[in-house]
């Protein structure tokens, strides 16, 4: 693994900076894609020599295939993370277009444009693996997130369908589904809901909160050899919330 080039979108915070620390900490040089300077460049301080900053906002679709073209310019692609993405916490009723196509712009058309630009590139070098990170809003009904939940479902109907026609190419696509995890994202949804909270544990049969490196060793699975005959898979990575009663 240490020979090998990775990329992390959204890599500067929360489950996106213990994926990149994670392969960064095995010796794979990984660039690091997030839109704040500030946060990206700090991170990839953080994490040390092997991570690399590279500043883009994804919602910038048409500027995607030359961002990625930049980066293997120099560089073939052997891993691709997508786990970018952003929440959206309201009512069904209150829910507007635009704030249903702002979510799948950068859930979902990110994560298609970002991959069709890297497989190029691991075609040309025979390989590669992608892992896609969903949700357990995908499993099942979650109120009040309703385009989040749209997007993440399609996130694993993608990941299916993309291992199928990849595999001929030796690429291999995995999808992580995390359950609740301790993250500032979390933290302020079920922070400010006591009783989400008590739901969220209540059915998690573990009956506490993931880490953020339960999420990073789950991709890392998927990212490295051990894997290898392992394609077009959701993994819940949950305490057993998506099967708690």
């Amino acid at each position: 693994m240490s020979t090998k080039t990775a990329i992390v979108t959204g890599g500067n915070s929360g489950l996106g900076f213990a994926t990149a620390k994670k392969l960064c900490d095995n010796g794979i040089k990984t660039f690091i894609i997030g839109r704040s300077k500030e946060k990206t460049e700090e991170a990839c301080r953080e994490i040390g020599v092997n991570a690399i900053p590279v500043l883009f906002d994804l919602n910038d679709i048409a500027g995607i295939p030359a961002m990625i073209e930049n980066i293997t310019q120099n560089n073939s692609i052997d891993i691709l993370v997508n786990n970018a993405g952003i929440n959206l916490k309201k009512e069904f009723l209150e829910v507007t277009d635009e704030d249903f196509l702002s979510i799948i712009h950068t859930n979902l058309l990110s994560v298609f444009a970002v991959s069709k630009a890297v497989v190029k590139n691991m075609k040309e070098n025979n390989g590669g693996n992608i892992v896609n990170i969903s949700s357990m809003a995908s499993q099942y009904g979650i109120p009040k997130v309703i385009a989040y939940s749209a997007s993440k479902g399609a996130i694993e109907s993608m990941t299916r369908a993309m291992a199928v026609e990849l595999a001929p190419f030796g690429i291999r696509v995995n999808c992580v589904a995390p359950g609740f995890i301790k993250t500032k994202m979390s933290a302020k949804a079920l922070d400010s809901d006591p009783e989400r909270k008590n739901k969220v544990l209540g059915r998690t049969p573990m009956g506490i909160l993931g880490e953020p490196s339960d999420i990073a060793d789950a991709v890392f699975y998927f990212a490295s050899n051990e894997s290898k005959f392992t394609t077009g898979t959701i993994l819940p990575v949950d305490g057993g919330n998506s099967i708690g009663f």
